[in-house]
C-alpha cells in the first residue's frame, strides 16, 4: 500500500515537472547565471593514435663505434702519498763536488803513544861470548813492547824511522864488536889493548824499516864481561819515525 502511495507521487510530480522543463527550452532565460559545477572525475585514457611519419636521417658519425674521448677536464686534487716503490739500480758516479769548508779543531791527541820504541840490556854472565857469534844480553832494563829478544840478542824494528844504537863493554881482554843489520855489516868496534880493567863504548845512528833485526856480534876478539862490577850493556831508542 506503501509503495503504491510513493509511486503516485512520484508520477504527479513528473507530471508539473515536464511542462516547466518544456517551457525553459522554448523561452529565453531571463534569470541570473548559476554557479559553475564541481569538476568531474577524470576520463579513461584515449585509444593510441595513428603511426606518424618517418623522419630525416641523422648526420653520418665519422668516429669509432666505441666510446669516444671528451675534451680533456681540469686537474682534480691532489691525492693521497702512496707507498714508497722500491729503489732503482745506483747510477754512475757525478763530478766531484767543489771542497767543503775546513773542519772545527779535533780533540788534542797523545803524541808518540804508538812510536816508542827503546831498550838496553846487560850482559848476565862473565864468560867471554863464544867466537863468531851474537852477543846475548839476558838481563833487561827495559825493553819497550819486548822488541829486544834476549834468547837470540837482536832488536827486531816495530817501528820504522830513524834508531840510535850504543854499547858499553867492561873488558879484561882485546875486544872487536861487530854492530850488523840482516847480515850487513853496520861498523865495527875493536878495542886491541891488554890492560887489567877498562871500559869501551860505541855508537851508531841507522835507519831500519819494520821487521828488520840490528845485533852484535863477536869477531877474533872477544874479552867482554859481565861482572856487576862493570856490566856490558847494550841500548838502543827510536830517535824519529817515518
Amino acid at each position: 500500500m506503501s509503495r503504491h502511495r510513493c509511486f503516485l507521487v512520484i508520477g504527479a510530480l513528473l507530471s508539473l515537472a515536464v511542462p516547466m522543463l518544456v517551457a525553459m527550452e522554448t523561452c529565453p532565460a531571463t534569470g541570473m547565471p548559476g554557479m559553475p559545477g564541481i569538476p568531474g572525475m577524470p576520463g579513461r585514457d584515449g585509444r593510441d593514435g595513428e603511426k606518424g611519419e618517418k623522419g630525416q636521417s641523422g648526420q653520418v658519425w665519422h668516429g669509432g663505434l666505441g666510446p669516444q674521448k671528451g675534451e680533456k677536464g681540469e686537474p682534480g686534487q691532489m691525492g693521497f702519498p702512496g707507498k714508497r716503490g722500491q729503489s732503482g739500480e745506483p747510477g754512475e758516479l757525478g763530478l766531484p763536488g767543489k771542497d767543503g769548508p775546513p773542519g772545527e779543531p779535533g780533540d788534542p791527541g797523545t803524541v808518540g803513544v804508538q812510536q816508542k820504541a827503546a831498550f838496553s840490556v846487560a850482559r848476565g854472565v862473565n864468560d867471554y861470548p863464544e867466537r863468531a857469534s851474537v852477543i846475548r844480553f839476558t838481563n833487561v832494563i827495559t825493553n819497550i813492547n819486548d822488541d829486544y829478544d834476549t834468547a837470540t840478542g837482536r832488536f827486531r824494528c816495530r817501528v820504522p824511522g830513524t834508531y840510535y844504537f850504543v854499547f858499553h863493554a867492561s873488558l879484561e881482554d882485546r875486544l872487536c864488536v861487530l854492530m850488523k843489520l840482516d847480515q850487513t855489516l853496520l861498523t865495527s868496534f875493536c878495542d886491541h889493548r891488554r890492560n887489567r880493567r877498562q871500559v869501551t863504548s860505541g855508537s851508531l845512528a841507522v835507519y831500519l824499516s819494520t821487521g828488520q833485526e840490528v845485533w852484535l856480534e863477536t869477531k877474533d876478539y872477544r874479552g867482554m864481561r859481565g861482572k856487576p862490577e862493570g856490566y856490558s850493556i847494550f841500548s838502543g831508542f827510536l830517535l824519529h819515525s817515518h
